[in-house]
């Protein structure tokens, strides 16, 4: 089966179905760099080299996974392995908090530099929370996208009407909001309640759905036990005793189809995903690891049935 892939919103871009999240790759740099352990250039490489082997055809990042460090080591391997900027695009992230849309324009050189010369295929608003209103934001995105320092624009964590308002504010200037990148997963639905998912396919706006594995929880290692809780994890309910059993059946749910599949139980959680009707939504996967990385990119190599879905579906 070939690899799954995605239409970038309205554009003409078309993206692999499962993109790599690279927060992991903040070295410990940043307050949120510290929730994961520090991996080595060597690691990084070979995480971004088997990811690229499996399909993988793009990357996602932020201002905020420390301080650009998780930008510049992912650029690094990228220049390291020769990779051509046709062949796999880059998204980063504006952090907003306390920050006006000015800060859009005036912080782009930054970006720029840490990428080390790979360009902002897609460019996103991290949060909500500018001190500027969305129209502004829209605005500093417009001259961004006329200038060229940028390929598409997106946002994420944005309600249905804080997306449909960044939507028809970039539209009056003459470009499309290309995505929104919000938390999905099989024990997160809430884009398919609150108005999100629906309006996404709507406006022609790719979701990106980031913790597509609840941090880990759906690959069944936390449930034996035998995985040792650490980091923000100690601190979260979904991985509390009361939480590991709340999840039991789907868990064995997922375990039951991955024997089917002769899958992990992860690529099946990521296949449910990707398959969503409509196949607009990609999903950014972390990995600290080569065999992470390439169980992720083997997710998009087969589909899930429609009645295995609608199984997975009742039990989440």
């Amino acid at each position: 089966m070939d690899t799954l892939r995605c239409r970038l919103g309205g554009s003409s871009r078309f993206v692999s179905a499962i993109g790599l999240g690279t927060w992991q790759f903040s070295q410990g740099h940043g307050l949120i760099g510290k929730f994961w352990p520090t991996l080595d250039n060597n690691t990084i490489t070979g995480i971004v080299k088997t990811a690229i082997s499996g399909g993988i055809n793009w990357f996602d990042t932020a201002e905020a996974y420390g301080g650009g460090q998780s930008e510049h080591a992912l650029s690094q391997s990228l220049n390291d392995l020769q990779i051509l900027h046709n062949d796999a695009m880059v998204a980063t992230k504006w952090w907003p908090l306390f920050r006006a849309s000015q800060s859009l324009e005036s912080t782009i050189e930054k970006r720029l530099h840490h990428l080390q010369g790979w360009p902002i295929a897609l460019y996103q608003i991290h949060q909500p929370y500018s001190k500027s209103s969305i129209a502004d934001q829209m605005a500093s995105m417009a001259r961004l996208l006329d200038l060229g320092l940028i390929q598409q624009a997106g946002v994420s964590n944005f309600s249905a009407s804080q997306m449909t308002e960044a939507y028809r504010a970039l539209k009056a200037h003459g470009h499309i909001l290309a995505s929104n990148q919000v938390r999905f997963n099989l024990l997160d639905r809430r884009i398919e309640t609150n108005g999100v998912l629906s309006a996404a396919q709507d406006l022609g706006i790719t979701i990106i759905a980031y913790s597509p594995l609840a941090q880990g929880l759906l690959t069944g290692k936390f449930h034996s036990r035998s995985t040792p809780l650490r980091g923000f994890r100690r601190l979260s309910p979904q991985f509390s005793a009361r939480g590991i059993a709340k999840t039991a059946s789907l868990i064995y749910a997922l375990d039951t189809l991955a024997a089917k599949y002769h899958v992990s139980m992860a690529e099946v959680a990521l296949n449910w995903l990707i398959t969503t009707p409509g196949q607009f939504v990609t999903a950014i996967a972390g990995a600290t690891s080569s065999v992470q990385a390439e169980q992720n990119a083997h997710a998009m190599r087969w589909s899930i049935s429609a009645s295995d879905r609608s199984a997975l579906d009742h039990v989440s």
